[in-house]
């Protein structure tokens, strides 16, 4: 199996210097094509998308995982990252702000689980026949995202299918500070070179992870050189044992 993790910041694009946070205001059909053509070469059995816009001015009103997956023939599943009770999720493009799955298998059983503490709370489980998925954006705040780490914790240690936990942790000390998540959980990074994915443009922070359990047998991890986001790609390739 083919696994893609890959924080698409809303389709807007990499790098850009008007001021800060221009870009995410930006409209995204054609790079959104450029994002799409490139998930579909990778031909991923599973695809783990971090900021989704679901239908804001930005991408005219449709939602981006939607889109992605009819022209990559996959099932999908998307959610807003904020808490349903949170301000933000009224707010007219803040409130169109998600993260999906897209798979090419069957799904079972999704569910949205919501951390207690942050502004980015949403955690989507995704069950398949053989394998049991956690996407994952933590928050930037430090204390607030070992709060999180907590709660996912709780979420996976009674998880009978071999697991994966991945997405952008926002870990702006990489590995260290997932050490103990990492011991709880007896997950394994499956990047243990600990290669960094951001900026794309010129990468030296580890953000995201793909995390996975004993059972599973990984033969290939890959970060590819592309800078249709600020977050480079994450693929692995993986048998669930």
């Amino acid at each position: 199996m083919r696994l893609m993790v890959y924080n698409i910041r809303y389709g807007t694009g990499g790098r850009h210097f008007l001021f800060p946070w221009s870009g995410y205001l930006r409209k995204t059909a054609a790079n959104l094509d450029r994002i799409t053509e490139f998930i579909g070469a990778q031909q991923p059995d599973i695809v783990g998308l971090l900021e989704v816009d679901e239908g804001s001015y930005r991408s005219r009103g449709k939602n981006q995982a939607e889109e992605i997956a009819q022209t990559l023939g996959h099932y999908h599943t998307c959610r807003l990252k904020y808490s349903q009770s949170s301000m933000l999720a009224r707010l007219p493009l803040l409130g169109k702000q998600g993260n999906a799955f897209l798979t090419n298998d069957t799904i079972e059983q999704t569910k949205f689980h919501y951390c207690a503490r942050g502004v980015k709370r949403l955690v989507i489980e995704l069950e398949l026949e053989n394998l049991t998925l956690f996407l994952v954006h933590l928050s930037l705040n430090f204390r607030v995202r070992h709060d999180q780490l907590r709660d996912i914790y709780n979420l996976v240690k009674n998880t009978k299918k071999p697991h994966i936990v991945a997405g952008d942790f926002n870990a702006f000390w990489g590995e260290r500070e997932i050490e103990l998540f990492l011991a709880a959980t007896r997950l394994t990074n499956a990047n243990p070179s600990n290669m960094p994915s951001f900026p794309s443009w010129e990468p030296r922070r580890h953000l995201d992870f793909i995390l996975h359990s004993p059972q599973i047998r990984v033969s290939k991890f890959q970060i590819p050189q592309v800078i249709y986001s600020d977050h480079l790609p994450l693929i692995l390739d993986f048998e669930p044992g």
